[in-house]
């Protein structure tokens, strides 16, 4: 009996040997160390809240074209333009959840999660595109960029909103003593709010994908904006009077759910960032090429352009420097010192 027992026994383990080496070994999955050829190919929803004449679209394309042909098609993206997937605020949330895999989004909404992005977008700090450029893909840039992870967002690349201008419907400004009284819609940032503040506007800050209702309604007098919003958007139906104020310079950032990136070999990662980081670039070249164009055809469409004291609206907003001084002066330090350069 026992004989017959091991002889069974026996032949269960050579069954179960056999059988195990006729199985397939699983797939590697998504995060573990794989190569590109051995990654399973995978779809991601790439959200922005403009329509597609506007620069994050641009963006966004670029940047699509740029991963899937690097990737052979193993990492497509989808682009949802127009706030489909919703306002920046609910894209940032939906990232940090992992509702959302990808955005493109405006640098106001994003120092509501990460605070020091907003020491970009002090008034007057930069006076051309190449000091900006400079900071933001120089190791400040990076080092901000980086200050994402802390609230599980993935920054990419700085892409741009551009240097921003305000519009309004009821008179030219040149000076703060003319934005006295006027009702201007600012993002939902404390920089904004208290520049605009100390220029002497009543300010009111709402996400984007209200205000255009609200310039139509009159509930609002202006906005401030780059020049390609101005155009793409037609603020000139309900905007009379743009001035050239070029107040601040507003980044915006290709981003990514970190839980999404770090599910990615270090190859696809690499991908993503450069590309990133390339279709940023070409998106601030054509913005850069379009700009007079576009105001050329502002003026044709019945909008009045003013140039602005720039003096007199850096005096004016000398107080934000004082109240944000205590919560980024170390970037402002380092800011200065390398424009200083």
């Amino acid at each position: 009996m026992k004989k017959k027992l091991s002889m069974l026994l026996c032949m269960l383990l050579v069954v179960t040997l056999l059988a195990a080496c006729g199985q397939k070994s699983p797939a590697p999955a998504a995060g573990e160390d794989v190569t590109l050829e051995e990654f399973e190919p995978v779809k991601y929803r790439l959200a922005h809240v403009v329509n597609e004449n506007d620069s994050f679209h641009i963006s966004a394309v670029k940047f699509k074209e740029l991963v899937e042909e690097r990737t052979g098609g193993k990492v497509e993206i989808e682009v949802h333009p127009n706030a489909t997937l919703g306002d920046e605020r609910t894209l940032l949330e939906g990232m940090q959840m992992g509702t959302v895999d990808m955005g493109i989004i405006t640098n106001g909404p994003i120092a509501n999660f990460v605070p020091q992005v907003a020491v970009f977008e002090l008034p007057f700090l930069f006076s051309s595109h190449e000091e900006v450029y400079g900071v933001l893909d120089g190791d400040i840039g990076k080092e901000i960029l980086k200050k994402m992870e802390d609230v599980n967002l993935k920054g990419l690349a700085f892409a741009e909103r551009g240097f921003r201008n305000l519009t309004n419907s009821k008179k030219p400004v040149a000076t703060p003593d003319d934005m006295k009284g006027l009702r201007i819609r600012v993002m939902e940032n404390p920089v904004y709010i208290d520049t605009f503040q100390a220029l002497g506007a009543n300010t009111v800050p709402m996400a984007w994908t209200e205000t255009l209702t609200a310039l139509q309604q009159g509930t609002i007098d202006g906005q401030e904006n780059p020049v390609v919003v101005i155009h793409s958007f037609k603020l000139d139906e309900t905007q009379k009077h743009l001035s050239l104020s070029r107040h601040t310079y507003s980044p915006a950032t290709i981003m990514m759910s970190l839980n999404a990136f770090n599910k990615l070999p270090a190859d696809i990662q690499e991908i993503i960032e450069r590309s990133a980081q390339e279709a940023a670039e070409h998106a601030r070249a054509i913005n850069i090429e379009s700009e007079e164009i576009l105001l050329k055809e502002l003026q044709e469409r019945g909008m009045e352009i003013t140039e602005v004291d720039t003096a007199v609206f850096q005096e004016a907003v000398q107080s934000v420097y004082d109240k944000y001084r205590g919560q980024y002066g170390e970037y402002m330090d380092k800011i200065q010192e390398q424009l200083n350069k």
